[in-house]
């Protein structure tokens, strides 16, 4: 199950800042973040399923938007027009400026939206649609609610995100929040990755075939994003991987 962190600005003219760690079945066929949508999304950019054609991760400029999808636990049976449909064209969706939808015919999702200084997780479990606006500070999500000790990563590493996302406006130097944050990623994945607790996560053992693959960083400001990403040297490995700009 895929982990997002998220730090809200204090003062909304800031940026928002985003840590996401993709899990997918190595099996499944996806392509990093990029422009692959030019006829249908122009201008949004993201790590795009294949299969479906949908989008995992998407951003957009101007205005600066950001959206994740994570998958739920619960199970959603397929409605009476037939199949589920995709949740990675809700990622592409909301980019685009769309509203996350009220009644959606898909398997349970936690959708993160990011707007400049403003973020939100719009959550389906097969029953509603619940939107939670998230306080100014660092969040994280996975599998459950936003910030739910149910998810022992949550427990274990939430506090250690805040501890390394202190902001300070009147520092010298630009601040590496990025390097803070890789730091403590590279720490968390010094457990087995099918620990509860690991960030960097085989979960064959839990019964799904998903392992880590993808990690992105992501500062949202009102009128661009800056987005980096780092594919893993092996699915579950963190392996000190690379982040390029993308």
């Amino acid at each position: 199950m895929c982990t997002v962190i998220v730090d809200v600005p204090a003062d909304p003219r800031d940026p928002t800042r985003v840590l996401a760690v993709r899990d997918e079945d190595p099996a499944r066929p996806w392509d990093a973040p990029g422009a692959w949508w030019p006829a249908d999304y122009p201008g949004v950019r993201g790590v795009r399923d294949r299969r479906a054609n949908g989008a995992w991760l998407a951003v957009a400029d101007a205005p600066g938007r950001l959206a994740v999808i994570l998958n739920r636990a619960e199970p959603v049976a397929p409605g009476s027009d037939g199949p589920l449909a995709s949740r990675g064209r809700l990622v592409l969706a909301s980019v685009a400026g769309g509203p996350a939808p009220d009644e959606p015919r898909t398997a349970a999702y936690n959708l993160v939206e990011v707007d400049a200084g403003r973020a939100t997780v719009s959550s389906w479990d097969g029953a509603g649609v619940r939107r939670t606006e998230l306080r100014p500070g660092v969040h994280m999500i996975a599998h459950h609610d936003l910030d739910d000790p149910r998810t022992t990563r949550i427990t274990r590493w939430l506090p250690e995100f805040r501890a390394a996302s202190l902001r300070d406006a009147s520092a010298p130097q630009p601040d590496d929040w990025r390097a803070r944050w890789i730091e403590v990623l590279a720490r968390s994945a010094q457990l087995a990755p099918d620990d509860d607790a690991a960030i960097v996560r085989d979960n064959r053992a839990h019964g799904f075939p998903t392992l880590s693959l993808l990690v992105c960083l992501a500062e949202v400001g009102a009128d661009a994003v800056e987005l980096s990403e780092a594919t893993l040297p092996a699915p579950g490995e963190w392996g000190d991987p690379t982040f390029t700009p993308a």
